[in-house]
């Protein structure tokens, strides 16, 4: 059972990987049906093989060591959170504007209001000048403080809507520049795993051929070493089988010589007799010489063999 669960596990494992590398981290934290139906299909086809079913698959959860699916979460978040603030914004935009309306509107009417008391004490005090002239003070005055209310509404308006568009900003700034390095941190993985794998099949293929070369030559070795032992094997057999012949040879001459080993040497002499002669007249015929002296020694009687000794001087 324990061999059993590691060939599973290696399996399970194995094709999760393999999944994993056929689809885009984007699509596999976006679309989590599809990648749980892909891990199904690869892993149930290979336990099938060895004879176990795949019953069920569950994704509890889905990270990544350099922390890339929890970046485009808080993109997603950041992003989320940047649009609420904008439409905050606009909507506190928009109440500051109606506010600063409204307070202009009631200015407008109290200034109008005062106006008219103003122009009817003036009309009522038509022979007092001291009292036109303060009635138009006061309308001045009141224009004055509607425009600058008027103003410092627009002013307060426009600077809050300036302020939440900068945080607003920053902070997508800084969720995209997250994003940026996560990626980077990912391609950059990727990049050091394909040189470390490049770099293993080289290895490997390297060791593949040193060893088919070794082998190669083993076999080429031993070939030449076979080849020259049967050659050599037939040529000891071949100078056997001669000496062989000779030696049966030499003891048929010596068994017709009656037994006499020295006989049968005087026979083959007698029988290369006139081959050794050729040798020696061809060594001899370029010499120019002056004379010949012979010499016959040795006893002719009790029938014992004469010895002939001959001398040459060259010139």
């Amino acid at each position: 059972m324990e061999s059993i669960r590691d060939i599973a596990k290696d399996i399970i494992f194995g094709q999760l990987r393999l999944v994993v590398a056929t689809m885009d981290i984007e699509e596999i934290n976006s679309d989590r049906d599809k990648f749980l139906s892909n891990v199904a299909s690869n892993v149930g086809s290979e336990l099938k093989k060895i004879g176990l079913t795949l019953i069920n698959v569950n994704i509890t959860d889905i990270e990544d060591e350099s922390g890339y699916i929890e970046a485009l979460g808080k993109e997603a978040e950041a992003h989320a959170i940047n649009e609420a603030k904008v439409r905050v914004a606009e909507k506190n935009r928009e109440g500051s504007i109606g506010e600063a309306r409204a307070n202009k509107e009631k200015r407008i009417e109290v200034a109008k209001a005062d106006a008219l008391a103003q122009v009817g004490e003036a009309e009522a005090k038509a022979n007092s000048i001291e009292g036109e002239n303060k009635a138009q003070i006061l309308i001045a005055q009141s224009e004055a403080l509607k425009r600058e209310a008027e103003a410092e509404a627009l002013k307060r308006a426009m600077s809050a809507e300036k302020i939440q568009a900068a945080k607003a900003l920053q902070e997508a700034y800084e969720a995209e520049k997250l994003a940026e390095l996560a990626r980077a941190s990912r391609e950059l993985a990727s990049k050091e795993a394909d040189i470390i794998i490049s770099a293993e099949i080289e290895k490997r293929k390297i060791e593949i051929d040193a060893e088919a070369e070794a082998e190669k030559q083993r076999r080429e070795a031993k070939g030449q070493a076979d080849a020259i032992f049967a050659m050599r094997e037939a040529e000891a057999r071949g100078l056997y089988e001669i000496l062989e012949k000779q030696a049966a040879g030499f003891e048929r001459i010596v068994h017709a010589s009656g037994g006499n080993a020295k006989d049968a040497v005087l026979m083959l002499i007698a029988d290369k007799l006139e081959d050794l002669v050729k040798t020696q007249v061809e060594a001899i015929k370029n010499l120019k010489i002056d004379k010949v002296t012979v010499w016959e020694g040795g006893q002719q009687s009790g029938g014992r063999k004469c010895h002939l000794k001959i001398c040459i001087w060259p010139i």
